[in-house]
Order: C-alpha cells, then structure tokens, then sequence
C-alpha cells in the first residue's frame, strides 16, 4: 500500500511540473557535439597514387573506389567523348570479352563499373583478390571493340533525340549555355555532329592521357585493415606508371550586367519550364560555402522553403520550386527552377525574382535559421552511418587543401552562424538585377508577359541564340501562305484532286521495327491509322461519324469532343490545308523564326474548341516544314517528293507525348485515290 502512494505522489508531481512548461516555446537547442572521427589509414605510392583505407567490419565486404582528379575537359567536336570511356572499359580486356568479364563479376557476386573518372568494384571480403584482379584487368588493359562503340553511339543518338522533346533538359541546356557559355566544359552542346565524330581512337587518346595514378585517389572501405591494404595495393598498383597529365585553364564566367530573357518556344507546350541561374564562384574551402549551404535550404531547397512556400502553397502556380547553390573547384552557378502552367508563367518568374530580391534585401529570421541548421545537421549525421563518405571525407581534405578539422568540426561551425552570418552571405550572393531568365514554352502565349523582365531573345536546342527574323513582306498574311504552299507543292487544283489515300511508312524504336498505315478518306471525312509491330498489330486510331477511337494493348478509349477535332485538325486530312477555310477554322500568321537553318513563316490554326496546330512553311520554298500539336506533338517534314502531281514529303522525324522516343519515319509507298469501304474503317 504505501508503494501505491509513493507511485500516486510521483505522478501527480511529475503533472504539476508539465502543467508549468510553456508548450509553445521550443526548447533551445544543446551545444554542438564534437565529432571524432578515426581518421582513416592514408599512404602515397611512389607512382603518385593516393591511397586513403577506412576499416569497417560490420559486414564482410570491401570496397575500392578511386577516382581520377582531372581538369574539366572541354569536348567541342567530341563532345560526347567522355560518356563513352567507362563502358568502353568495361566493353572488354586483352585477356575477356565483355561477356566473359561480366560472367566473372557475377560468379563471385561482386560490382565492377568504370567512367571518364573512375573505377570501381566491390565484393564479399573472400573474393577481394579477384575483385581487384578483374577491376585491374580493365584498368591496365581495355581493348575498346568497334562495334560496342558503334552500340554506344546508336544509343546516346536516340537518348538525344528523346531529350530535345524533354523541356526541363532544354531549359538546362539553353541556361547552361547563357551561364557558362558554349564555349566552356559546363555549357558546350552535346549533338548528333559531336556524337557521330567520335572514334575509338579518340576514347583510347582519352584513356592514355587520364588514367595515371599520380592525378588518382583510392578509397578502401570494408572489412581489411591498414597492412593488409598496403599489401594488395603494393600487389596491384605499385607497377602502373605515372606520367604528365595536361591541365587546362578557362575564362571565368560571370553574371550578365542585367537581366536577360531567353526563351526557347515550344508551340505545342501546355507548361512553361522556367530556370533562374548566374555562375558564381564557390567551393569547399570558401568561408561562405557553409552559410550558402543554409542560405539556400531556406530560399528553395526544403519543402517549407520560401520559393515553394510561395509558388506552391499561396499562389498555386506549380507542385513545387526549388532552388540550388552548386559547389565547384572550377565554377559553380545558382540556380531556381519550376515548372508552370502558361497562363502564370510571367506571374511565377515575377514571385521568383521578388523571393531572391527580399532575400538579399532583408535577409532571413532566426526562425529560419534554427530550422535550416536542424535538417543540414541531422543530414550531416547520417551521413557519416556510411563509411564510404568518411573515405570521401579524407579525399576531399587532401584533394582541396581543407584542415584536418574541416569534417569533424562541422556541427560546430553550423551551430555558430548567425542571422546577420546569413544576411551578409544573401547580400553578397543573391543576384536579383543579373540573373538568366530561361523559360522553354509556348511563345505565342508567353514571350509578351516575359518582356517586362527585358528583351526576349530567342534560342534554339543547343543553347544557340536564334536570330527572329522579319516577315520578308509586310503586306503577308496567313492565306497567303497556304496558298504559297499550295502552289509549292503542285498547286490546289491537283492538290483537291486527291479524294482518298493509303500511306505505308515504317520506323524503328530501340532496334524493333515498326510498320504504319494510314486510310485517309478526304470525302467522307473518315481516316484510320494503324501500327504494327513485328506484324502485330499495336494500336489503332479511327476518326470517322464525328468521333474518335484509340485501341491498343486490349483497351480501347473514345476520345472527348476536343480530343477529337484536335485530332481531325492535326492528322485526318492527307493535305490539311485545303480544308482549314470549309472547317471554319481560325488561322493567323505569328510572325517567323528558323527551323533547321531556314527562314520559316508561323502559322497557327485554332478549331472551335480552342484547340491549335502550329505549322511552319519555308519562306524559300513555300514547303511546310514543321507541324506541332499538342495531342499529336511535332513533326518535321523533309525530302518532299511528287505523286500523281503532288509533292508528298515521304521522311518525317515524330515526337509524340504517345510515344517514348522519337521516331524516324520513312514513307515506303503512296497509293493515291484508292477504292476505300466502309468495312476498312472498322
């Protein structure tokens, strides 16, 4: 009994104790704890290589790391190069195929993987000696086959062609170019010309120029301790021989003098991609490199972040904002980026500006502060659960002179910013009068609510500025195009002469070819298009009574009304032209710009329903070179040739939101006014 009231009189003190916290106040936060960190075992080769063993036995496994500490290399007619190197190594050896290499790595179940600037390979503790055999056999000898080149080439062509319909990588290009310049590492433009001219012999000059230990780091993490890593690392890397590496200097880049708009325009883009950025000077060793790590967490790097907090959650505009302060030996740039609908895109720049403006001007609370400085702390300390990223620690303190405390006394120097620390770093960082303003996105809806920020210059998928181009006559109008481009085709009597219509064409996605045919009844307004893969038929689009049916896979779908006039707007027609005036359809002349090197005329077409096609016809030759959609997406026309009187293009180059890469498309045949029933329409 008395033991019941001892424990009663302790609970009703511990309540009244409770009952006097202020619950609305946080707690302020204890010191900063020290963190010790067992510095790892570090050596250097007489061949320059830096060797840096951080014991783990956790797990039985060990792992080599190393990585090369070359100067960025600019590509320029090569641009590509680089990507190529590592899977190149990993293509072979003097003594395995590819093959044969990967049946090994997997026999002991271990990791094996190469770059431009690395080499790696990971395994069970037993299997340590053949890890490193296999991962030395491809450092010391690759053979680098053709034909896995040619493969490597074929694939980074169609990852290309799939990213040019890819606004977010458009916008990186287009400000990269503007931030560092084309001219530079960071902002030269990867192309089908730069992709095609590299050879074998190039990725071998790279491999016997950069792969030399005296420019080397090799991290072994696991389960092995200091002696008998110096006895593997004596074993298997004291024979490679060191030798001169070039260095390379570049122009530093620097913000503009003020504001600059650069857009790259996207008819058929229903978001505008907007990308805020300048270059900026910033690495590990700046005394500001920890403050700007907190400056930006509460700029655009959180979810409560003052960018996200604005364009998310008050406004609306977009799922999320971000913004990053990268960190670079060479140089670094800021950035802020979101994705929005077109209507609020001049909106969205405007709240970014304000948000990096108000930062610089009048800095941040200490609210924020305590925030920023609890998420970077508790990322730091799970950071170091991994024992990889102490090893990456000790390379980084050798490879840029940081102290021997750099890493242990982090949380120490976290917890000592300040509020007037962080303003001081805003004044000094944030930019908002010299900043690139790239948007990719609808330019006839956007490019006027974007010139209040400052001349709008247009750029084109590689990041060069593409010059607008004057009407050649200021008396043309959107008629007159069409009737130039009937006329260049062959003129609209044999054009209207065309009732009907079977088009063969085939493609080829990621090595599986495809074959299309398409029914096009002018009359009945009536068309049908199907895709056969391997014979099989893949889907099917019918357009006919005034509806329109997608099936494929077993599933078949009935399009809206909108759906569907965009749909017969875009694609039911073989010459859409002839019947813009009879569909009462809304066509206006947008001014000009360049596709592919021609001077071109832009026209757009809006149905009933709102819904719009963008074409472009050559002002040279009056021929329609481009047609973009927002259901269909772009097409190219190229290598126009005459049937029955009427010039056809039979090469077209598609990107399609249906489909995952770009298809080029090649009409095998025409048959013009065909016989067509009604059963073909089924």
């Amino acid at each position: 009994m008395k033991n019941r009231y001892l424990t009663l009189f302790a609970c009703l003190f511990v309540f009244q104790l409770q009952a006097q916290v202020d619950r609305s106040v946080l707690p302020k936060p204890g010191p900063a704890p020290t963190i010790e960190f067992t510095d790892p075992a570090t050596f250097t080769l007489e061949n320059g290589l830096k060797v840096f063993v951080v014991p783990n036995d956790k797990l039985p496994r060990v792992s080599f790391y190393m990585i090369l500490d070359r100067d960025p290399l600019f590509e320029g007619e090569k641009a590509g190069l680089t990507s190529f190197v590592g899977d190149l190594m990993m293509a072979g050896t003097e003594s395995k195929t590819k093959d044969e290499l990967d049946e090994a790595v997997d026999f002991i179940g271990a990791s094996l993987s190469a770059s431009s600037t690395s080499i790696s390979a990971s395994s069970l503790k037993k299997h340590q000696e053949k890890a490193l055999e296999l991962m030395t056999d491809v450092l010391y000898h690759p053979v680098f086959p053709q034909e896995e080149l040619d493969k490597l080439k074929k694939q980074s062509l169609t990852n290309l062609a799939a990213s040019k319909d890819d606004p977010d990588y458009l916008a990186s290009v287009v400000s990269g170019a503007l931030v560092y310049g084309t001219d530079h590492p960071y902002g030269e433009p990867l192309t089908e010309e730069t992709v095609e001219n590299v050879t074998v012999e190039d990725v071998k000059g790279y491999y016997n120029t950069f792969f030399k230990p005296n420019i080397a780091y090799l991290a072994i993490v696991g389960d092995i301790d200091e002696e008998e890593a110096r006895n593997l690392v004596d074993k298997y890397f004291v024979s490679w021989e060191k030798a001169d590496v070039p260095e390379f200097d570049y122009p530093t880049p620097t913000p503009p003098s003020e504001n600059q708009v650069a857009l790259h325009d996207r008819s058929s883009a229903v978001q505008s991609v907007i990308n805020i950025a300048y270059p900026v000077e910033m690495h590990l060793p700046n005394d500001d490199y920890m403050a700007t790590r907190v400056l930006n967490f509460i700029l655009g790097e959180g979810f409560n972040s003052r960018l996200n907090g604005n364009l998310r959650e008050t406004k609306g505009y977009t799922y999320g904002a971000r913004s990053s302060f990268g960190s670079d030996k060479l140089i670094a740039r800021f950035s802020a980026n979101t994705s929005v609908r077109n209507a609020v895109t001049d909106s969205s720049v405007y709240e970014m500006l304000y948000e990096i403006r108000n930062l610089a001007e009048n800095g941040i609370t200490e609210e924020e502060l305590e925030m920023a400085k609890a998420n970077l702390s508790g990322r730091f300390g799970r950071s170091l659960e991994n024992p990889n990223n102490i090893a990456s620690f000790a390379i980084n303190i050798a490879r840029y002179g940081l102290s021997k405390d750099y890493y242990s006394s982090y949380l120490q120097r976290l917890d000592a910013l300040t509020v007037e620390d962080i303003n001081e770093v805003a004044k000094k960082y944030m930019m908002p009068e010299n900043l690139y303003i790239t948007v990719v996105g609808n330019g006839a809806e956007i490019k006027e609510g974007l010139s209040r920020f400052g001349e709008v210059r247009l750029y084109d998928e590689t990041g060069k500025e593409v010059q607008e181009i004057e009407l050649s006559d200021a008396d043309k109008t959107a008629s007159s195009v069409i009737d130039d481009y009937l006329a260049a085709i062959g003129g609209k009597e044999s054009a209207e002469n065309i009732k009907s219509a079977k088009v063969e064409m085939s493609a080829e996605v990621q090595g599986t070819k495809l074959d299309m045919v398409a029914l096009h009844d002018m009359e009945g307004q009536r068309m049908i298009q199907k895709v056969l893969m391997m014979g099989n038929e893949a889907s099917k689009t019918i357009l006919k009574d005034g509806e329109a049916t997608v099936s494929g896979m077993g599933q078949s779908q009935t399009l809206t009304d909108e759906q569907y006039e965009d749909l017969k707007m875009a694609s039911l027609w073989l010459i859409p032209e002839l019947y813009y005036e009879t569909m009462g359809y809304t066509i206006s002349l947008d001014g000009a710009t360049e596709i592919e090197g021609q001077p071109a005329y832009k026209v757009v077409i809006s149905n009933p329903t709102g819904g719009k096609v963008t074409n472009y016809y050559s002002m040279g030759s009056g021929l329609k070179l481009r047609s973009e959609n927002q259901i269909s997406g772009e097409t190219t026309y190229k290598d126009y040739q005459e049937f029955e009187g009427v010039k056809i293009p039979v090469s077209m180059a598609i990107k399609s939101p249906m489909i995952p890469v770009p298809l080029n498309s090649k009409v095998n045949n025409i048959e013009i006014n065909v016989s067509l029933s009604d059963q073909d329409f089924e």
